[in-house]
C-alpha cells in the first residue's frame, strides 16, 4: 500500500533517492602513513648524491692535478708529484706553446672539427630527411644499414682505412682526417634525426609545396629551422666525440719513423736490431748514467754471444774515446766485452 503521507515521505528521502532508506556513509579511511615513504626517500637521496659526489670526485681530480703539474717545474713533477708548487711557473705555458708546438695542433684540432662538424650535421640532417618523410625502396634497408655503423667498433677499421687513405692519397692531409670524421660520425647523427624529423609535422611542408616551395627549399628554409633543437643536441654529441677522438686521427696521419742513419762518429749507415738498440745506452752509459749502464748490460745478456760482439762493435763504432773509458770503469759490468778494453781487432759490422 502506498502511503501519502508528507512527513513520512521527507523522512523515508535519503541519498538513495526519493523514498528510499536513507543510507549511512562510510566511515573515513585514514591516509597512508608518511613517515616510512620519507625515510625510504631520504636514504636514496643520500645514496645518489654520494654517488654523485665520488663521481665528481674522479673526474674533477685528474683535471686539477694536472692544471697543478703545469706550473711545476721539470724535477718536482717527478720528485714531489703531489706537492703543489713553489710558485707558478708561467713560462711553462709559453714553452708549451711556442717550442712544443701547442698553437698548431691546437689550430689543426679546431680547423678539423669545425668543419668536420659542419658537413656531419649538412649530410645527416639531409639523410635522416629523407629517410623519415619519403616511402621509397630501399629506405629500411638504408635506415638499418645507418644503424649497423653504429655497432662496428673503430679499431675494426683501423688496418683497412690507413690502406684505403694511403692509395686515395688522403694519408697525412687535413681534408683526408676531416672526411674519416664525417664518416664515422654519420651514423649516430641520421638514427638521432631521424626519428626527430619523424616528429615534426607533416602539415607545415605540405603547405610550404603547395605554395610552390620546391623539396630542396622547403627543407632548408622550412623543416631545417624547425630541427634545430634536434641538431643542436646532436652536434653536442659529435663536437665532443670528436674533439676527444685519438685512434682516428692516429692512424689517419700516420707518419712513418724516420730509417736514417742514426748519429755518431764513424761512417752513416741504419742500425738495425740490436745494433739500433745498444746506441743510446751505450752513450748515455759512456756520460755516466747509471739507468743506461744497466740497460747496456741487460740488452746484450739476452742476446748472446752474438748480441756482446755487437755490444762491442757498437761502442767501438759510436763511442769517443772518453766515454768508452768511463764506461769501462762502469762497476758491474760483467762479461760485457764493451767494458774490457778495446783493441783495435775488433772488425767493423
Amino acid at each position: 500500500m502506498k502511503t501519502t503521507d508528507p512527513d513520512l515521505l521527507r523522512k523515508s528521502d535519503g541519498p538513495g533517492g526519493p523514498g528510499l532508506p536513507a543510507q549511512r556513509p562510510a566511515p573515513a579511511t585514514p591516509p597512508p602513513s608518511s613517515e616510512g615513504q620519507s625515510k625510504t626517500g631520504g636514504t636514496l637521496n643520500v645514496f645518489s648524491h654520494g654517488v654523485l659526489v665520488i663521481w665528481a670526485f674522479l673526474v674533477a681530480m685528474p683535471l686539477l692535478w694536472a692544471v697543478m703539474t703545469s706550473f711545476k717545474d721539470d724535477k718536482s713533477i717527478f720528485d714531489s708529484p703531489w706537492s703543489l708548487p713553489d710558485r707558478l711557473h708561467f713560462e711553462n705555458w709559453s714553452r708549451a706553446w711556442t717550442q712544443a708546438h701547442m698553437s698548431e695542433y691546437f689550430l689543426t684540432t679546431v680547423i678539423v672539427v669545425a668543419c668536420s662538424l659542419v658537413g656531419t650535421l649538412l649530410l645527416g640532417s639531409m639523410a635522416a630527411y629523407v629517410l623519415a618523410r619519403f616511402d621509397f625502396p630501399g629506405n629500411r634497408f638504408l635506415y638499418f644499414l645507418f644503424i649497423g655503423g653504429l655497432s662496428f667498433p673503430v679499431i675494426l677499421a683501423l688496418v683497412p682505412l690507413f690502406f684505403v687513405m694511403n692509395n686515395l692519397g688522403l694519408l697525412n692531409t687535413t681534408h683526408g682526417l676531416i672526411l674519416v670524421y664525417i664518416a664515422y660520425s654519420l651514423p649516430f647523427t641520421v638514427f638521432f634525426l631521424t626519428a626527430f624529423f619523424r616528429t615534426l609535422p607533416t602539415s607545415v611542408a605540405e603547405a610550404a609545396l603547395i605554395d610552390g616551395a620546391s623539396h630542396s627549399r622547403t627543407f632548408f628554409q622550412v623543416m631545417l629551422p624547425m630541427a634545430k633543437p634536434g641538431l643542436i643536441s646532436v652536434g653536442i654529441f659529435n663536437f665532443l666525440g670528436q674533439w676527444n677522438q685519438y685512434l682516428l686521427p692516429d692512424r689517419a696521419q700516420h707518419r712513418p719513423r724516420p730509417q736514417g742513419p742514426l748519429p755518431g762518429p764513424g761512417p752513416a749507415r741504419r742500425q738495425p736490431g740490436v745494433q739500433g738498440r745498444l746506441v743510446r745506452p751505450l752513450r748515455r752509459a759512456g756520460d755516466g748514467d747509471a739507468a743506461g749502464a744497466r740497460r747496456v748490460h741487460r740488452l746484450p745478456a739476452a742476446g748472446g754471444r752474438r748480441a756482446h760482439r755487437r755490444c762491442a762493435e757498437v761502442a767501438a763504432r759510436h763511442l769517443p774515446a772518453a766515454s768508452r773509458a768511463r764506461l769501462r770503469e762502469l762497476p758491474g759490468a760483467g762479461p760485457c766485452p764493451c767494458a774490457r778494453p778495446f783493441s783495435p781487432s775488433v772488425s767493423s759490422p
